[in-house]
């Protein structure tokens, strides 16, 4: 097989791979690397990058239920307190008021929070 050499000084043409760049290696080997490869790389940028916000998402899910259910039981805990240890100030026609108290408490957190995580979030954004 001729080289691609030039006649004028002996070197190789400029579309010319260099010599030893052509593998010796038999070409379905050279495709059963090449689909090694892809399909390392489609692993390494696409399935373990889905696995880690999978578990990113998971944790804040379970976090979320949890702090709703601490809110819950902790509004449920006012509630009673409320209505068992005030005596008769919230008897008869104030009975509504325990539950009223209570629902603005909850509210006046959550928008404690709200705005807390807001202010975070533009800090970190500013960055």
């Amino acid at each position: 097989m001729p080289e691609a050499t030039s006649t004028t000084h002996g070197t190789t043409s400029p579309g010319a791979p260099p010599s030893g760049a052509i593998s010796g290696a038999p070409l379905p080997q050279l495709v059963l690397e090449l689909r090694d490869l892809v399909i390392t790389y489609v692993k390494q940028e696409t399935l373990v990058p889905l696995r880690q916000l999978g578990r990113y998402v998971a944790f804040g899910i379970a976090g979320s239920l949890l702090l709703g259910l601490g809110a819950a039981l902790l509004g449920v805990g006012g509630l009673r307190a409320l209505q068992t240890e005030t005596g008769e100030t919230f008897t008869g026609d104030w009975s509504w008021a325990p539950y009223l108290i209570v629902f603005l408490a909850l509210l006046l957190c959550g928008a404690i929070t709200w705005k807390t995580r807001t202010g975070w979030r533009a800090r970190k954004e500013a960055r």
